[in-house]
């Protein structure tokens, strides 16, 4: 299952995009615009704990600051991995989240895809990520490396071999691009002795049978290939 992420962001244009980015890159995500929201959600008794939690310092009512107080001073809560997410940038506030007990420390403004990074590596270095690392996952696509199996939002898809390797490859190095000469020597091997358009072929069958989540297939003209995250366009 994937990772639930938490957002509390009073800024519903910032709430929506991270959400949309996180769901298109492996993660499950719910927001709130302000720390009732968050609490009432914890409050749950059956509820689903957060892998992670996103927290702005800046909110209305209960600042970021004192919620993560409270998460820290709760033995059910404490637990919960938090990244501070704030336009405040200031040595000082960054030492005081961090000594407060949090995670890790991001300022606005900031890329997309840095953000899902630290959230990876904030969940490897809590040991609470639910995602096995055999598992790729990009623009509703799900790669399981263990069972050379793709899924297409749940649905089951069938891959030769070399489309299977070939999409392996563009989402384990997302937003690369690759050359039409670096693929032929990790998909082929160096002892492939075909063309370049070898590569074209097998790039337009891929995209085929994904369907609308090709379309995150790029095609860099003159160069190659490389896999752009849908949540960034």
């Amino acid at each position: 299952m994937e990772d639930l992420i938490y957002i509390v962001e009073d800024d519903d244009s910032i709430r929506e995009l991270v959400s949309y980015t996180l769901e298109n890159t492996g993660f499950r995500a719910e927001g709130f615009p302000d720390g009732a929201g968050l609490w009432k959600a914890l409050a749950v008794a059956d509820a689903e704990f957060p892998s992670l939690l996103l927290l702005d310092i800046m909110l209305p009512g209960e600042d970021g600051v004192a919620i993560l107080r409270r998460l820290r001073a709760n033995h059910a809560f404490a637990g919960i991995p938090v990244i501070m997410v704030t336009a405040k940038g200031s040595e000082y506030d960054k030492v005081n989240a961090l000594d407060l007990g949090a995670d890790d420390y991001v300022t606005k403004p900031f890329g997309m895809m840095e953000l899902v990074s630290r959230i990876r590596a904030v969940l490897r270095r809590s040991g609470r990520s639910a995602e096995s690392s055999d598992v790729l996952n990009c623009n509703g696509i799900s790669l399981d490396q263990k069972r050379h199996e793709v899924y297409v939002k749940g649905a089951r898809i069938d891959l030769t071999l070399k489309e299977y390797e070939l999409l392996r490859l563009l989402m384990s190095n997302l937003e690369v691009v690759m050359t039409r000469d670096q693929i032929l020597e990790k998909v082929w091997g160096y002892s492939f002795d075909g063309e370049t358009r070898t590569v074209d072929v097998h790039m337009r069958t891929l995209r085929g049978k994904l369907g609308e989540a090709g379309d995150c297939l790029e095609t860099v003209r003159g160069v190659g290939y490389r896999m752009r995250n849908g949540a960034l366009r």
